[in-house]
């Protein structure tokens, strides 16, 4: 990942990737897992670009929600629900099913192929995702739809892991009455939501009565919920909506931390390099041990132009989450803006480890190449940029740069084993899939 907050272009959707958003979800997302008995870490749950009303999951390890959705919703205990109803679905083995004809008619939906040359580069299956595509196709809407059988089901296991976890269970009408009546309007005027998850009146009568038989386990939000919800909600609205329009509200007036955070965003996007380092600079002050926050200054800086300054704050992030492969990406980026031929070898020191971490960042990958063309390594370019392509659905560029790397590095070695990885994805591809997006 180049920055603190970027989209992932691929195909007809892009990821967004971002370190305090991912933060923030597993934050909430932690005790639903636990009721669920999901380990901590075991699901990773990523945002969709999309100002759609949806929510989905296409394996047994990941959930997507797009960010129309999210902004929409008013508390935590709405987006716990969402989350709560996509496990169900895979804990209840809904997937198996869909996921078994889709390989028998030879049908792989483009998000899968994503997931799997994401697990192809990276050496195994869980190590990272690099993208989510292709689920506007009407192909993928049939491969992702739920029945109402299974839709039943999802609901009373999302409930009984919410109130099991001391949340609110009627969180889950809020989400229902958001697509009321959806399925009254022609299918192309439905939110994916409501295509994907059948909606009826009886069905929402059931969870409300759900509802108020949990009634009594509800305990009231932790302020720590609150205060990540409201961080990750102050971030999306801040990077996607129009900087003047978010400046303008009252969210955004007064001395309080999230006010503090819309405003920098917003500043930062206008752009305003002055009063976003003010800002910046404010909530440092009050949260110094942040490394979301030195992450964020660094990338106001970057795109500032202020390279020096920009590195000085992601090492400072980096040393206070010294795990997290978006952080090292964006300093790799930031070291690579300096331009000298030290930092160009720091980068690809970083670099290298942040792959090992999230082997499906495309941002990252085209930096990795530049890193390894830098210090003189053109090969390993060629294979980085053949991962690249290869996350993005652009086979037959991949394969052009995979090849390229075969013939160029020695038969065995590490990097000659990534380009054969990257054209084994390749043959994988359904036909259709291969040219490119």
């Amino acid at each position: 990942m180049a920055t603190a907050f970027a989209t992932v272009p691929a195909h007809a959707v892009s990821l967004i990737r971002d370190a305090e958003i991912e933060q923030a979800l597993q934050q909430l997302a932690k005790p639903v897992l636990r009721s669920a008995g999901f380990g901590v870490g075991r699901i990773r749950i990523l945002v969709i670009n999309d100002s759609k009303l949806n929510a989905f999951v296409v394996d047994a390890n990941h959930v997507f929600i797009h960010s129309g959705l999210i902004t929409k919703l008013r508390r935590p205990e709405a987006l716990q629900a969402v989350i709560a109803h996509e496990l169900a679905h895979i804990a209840n083995g809904h997937l198996t099913r869909r996921a078994t004809n889709a390989r028998v008619a030879g049908r792989v939906t483009a998000i899968g192929m994503a997931l799997a040359a994401a697990a192809a580069i990276g050496g195994n299956g869980d190590a990272a995702i690099g993208l989510a595509a292709g689920t506007s196709s009407s192909a993928a809407r049939r491969f992702f739809a739920h029945t109402r059988a299974e839709e039943s089901s999802a609901d009373q296991s999302a409930m009984r892991y919410m109130a099991s976890a001391n949340l609110d269970p009627a969180a889950m009408t809020d989400i229902l009455e958001i697509f009321r009546g959806q399925e009254a309007l022609r299918p192309g005027r439905q939110d994916p939501y409501a295509r994907t998850h059948p909606l009826s009146q009886d069905r929402l009568r059931a969870v409300k009565g759900y509802a108020a038989s949990y009634k009594s386990r509800v305990k009231p939000t932790t302020p720590e919920a609150q205060y990540w919800y409201a961080r990750m909600s102050a971030k999306l609205s801040g990077f996607l909506g129009n900087p003047r329009y978010v400046l303008r509200r009252a969210e955004s007036k007064g001395n309080g931390e999230i006010a503090m955070l819309r405003r920098a965003i917003a500043y930062h996007k206008t752009p305003n390099l002055k009063k976003a380092l003010a800002e910046m600079n404010a909530l440092l002050k009050m949260r110094p041990r942040d490394p979301y926050y030195h992450e964020l200054k660094g990338q106001v800086l970057l795109e500032g132009r202020q390279f020096d300054a920009a590195v000085s704050s992601y090492k400072q992030a980096l040393a206070l989450a010294p795990r997290e492969a978006l952080i090292e990406a964006g300093l790799g980026r930031a070291l690579l803006a300096q331009g000298s031929a030290g930092a160009a070898k720091q980068a690809l020191a970083i670099l290298i480890r942040a792959r090992s971490r999230d082997p499906g960042d495309p941002q990252m990958l085209r930096n990795l190449a530049l890193a390894h063309a830098k210090n003189g390594q053109n090969a390993m370019a060629s294979v980085a940029t053949a991962e690249r392509y290869a996350v993005l659905g652009r086979y037959d560029d991949a394969v052009i740069h995979a090849k390229r790397a075969s013939g160029a590095l020695p038969r065995g070695s590490s990097g000659w084993l990534r380009a054969q990885d990257v054209l084994a994805a390749a043959s994988a591809a359904p036909k259709g899939r291969k040219g490119r997006k």
